[in-house]
């Protein structure tokens, strides 16, 4: 172990709030690699938990953001800049009519839809209950913890806040049966990320519009982390032909800096009005200037049809490697968005990748989750593949 690292481990332990368990330093960055303290080399397989999707240091994104933080940082949202309603108008081009709100993360995105159907429903005829699915996540504040169908992320912070009621994912009577005449909104991730790479039914999704449409309730979609180009298109619900009438996004939104926000559509745009709801650092021209160049490489470098493409390959790959072994239990994704399910916890094998120089992570427990940077060719696949298989060897027992 380096000076450098024992040195941040103990400032770590004395100052930081133990909310994390990190076990390993990086120190640098570039496309899908990323470097320790020690100058090993390592393939990023989370992009900070698909947050990177534009690739680590891209140099499109870095740029705007040296140049815009020469020019102007931040006025607060009580005067213009520039930067937010370009960034908005090319959002709402590539999506759907409709307007933008900007905030600083997925949970306050998340917070921003939750707070739309409710001022909208509670405007039409007293309704303000969400429903939600089972082992969907929506974010870590108190009302997106009561959204959260993972009742583990809620111990210890009760009481929930009322007003949320969960229901099993891709099960429209379950669905039909909970929608009483309380509910302004049903939220639902289009793919599930934590809890286990769980895609949702396109024939399902299409039963949800239709009921949402059916009851006057609004059709919420977190795409936080299935979003941005994660599964292939740049909004994930373009891959289900399905239109929500909002989407939350953040994480890869500007690639690393502090961005969140939702669009929701036309019919809804003018429900939050002047003083319903703020975000200080909400669109900050910096934070713009890096998502308007994360737009940027959506439009001239090719990632998406990059993400399908290597994201197939590296699907039939695994699933070929899974038959080997007892231990696997399937494969399941779309584009770069992908899980490895397991028997057992996932724990043991994402930490004999990381000694493989493979960084992933784990999702609902027992299912290896693989999101690597838009970027990874399909040689990174091969190597991603090979230490995969290696270290599933060593677990099969």
């Amino acid at each position: 172990m380096s000076a450098l690292y024992e040195k941040t481990v103990e400032r770590f332990n004395k100052f930081v709030v133990p909310t994390y368990a990190p076990k390993q330093l990086f120190v640098r960055g570039e496309g899908a690699r990323l470097w320790d303290d020690e100058g090993r080399e390592f393939l990023d397989f989370a992009s900070g938990i698909s947050v990177c999707n534009v690739g680590h240091c891209n140099k499109r994104v870095a740029a705007a953001i040296a140049e815009q933080s020469l020019k102007l940082v931040h006025t607060s949202n009580l005067y213009f800049n520039e930067l937010m309603p370009r960034l908005a108008e090319k959002l709402i081009t590539e999506s759907f009519p409709g307007k933008v709100f900007f905030s600083n993360s997925g949970a306050e995105a998340n917070e921003g839809m939750i707070k739309l159907a409710r001022k909208y429903g509670n405007a039409n005829g007293g309704r303000n209950t969400i429903i939600s699915m089972d082992n969907s996540f929506h974010g870590r504040t108190l009302a997106t913890l009561a959204a959260t169908g993972r009742a583990k992320y809620r111990k210890g912070f009760e009481p929930d806040v009322p007003g949320f009621k969960q229901v099993p994912f891709n099960d429209i009577e379950a669905l039909k049966a909970a929608m009483t005449p309380d509910v302004c909104g049903v939220m639902l991730e289009m793919v599930q990320g934590e809890g286990g790479i769980l895609p949702a039914d396109v024939e399902y999704l299409k039963q949800v519009r239709e009921l949402c449409d059916k009851n006057d309730v609004l059709m919420l979609c977190d795409e936080v982390q299935c979003g941005m180009g994660r599964i292939g298109t740049r909004f994930a619900y373009q891959s289900f032909g399905v239109v929500p009438d909002a989407i939350s996004m953040a994480k890869a939104i500007a690639n690393g800096y502090p961005m969140g926000g939702f669009i929701v559509r036309d019919k809804f745009a003018d429900v939050l009005t002047v003083g319903t709801h703020a975000s200080t650092f909400g669109g900050t021209p910096l934070a713009c200037a890096a998502a308007l160049a994360v737009q940027q490489c959506f439009d001239e470098d090719g990632l998406l049809e990059n993400c399908r493409t290597v994201g197939a390959y590296l699907m039939d790959k695994l699933a070929e490697v899974g038959k080997k072994y007892n231990c696997v239990q399937g494969v399941r994704g779309k584009g770069l968005m992908i899980g490895v399910v397991l028997d057992r916890p996932a724990a043991e094998l994402h930490g004999l990748l990381l000694k493989e120089n493979l960084v992933t992570l784990t999702a609902g427990e027992t299912v290896l989750r693989l999101l690597p940077p838009l970027v990874i060719t399909k040689e990174d696949a091969d190597f991603a593949i090979e230490k995969i298989d290696k270290c599933l060897g060593m677990i099969d027992k």
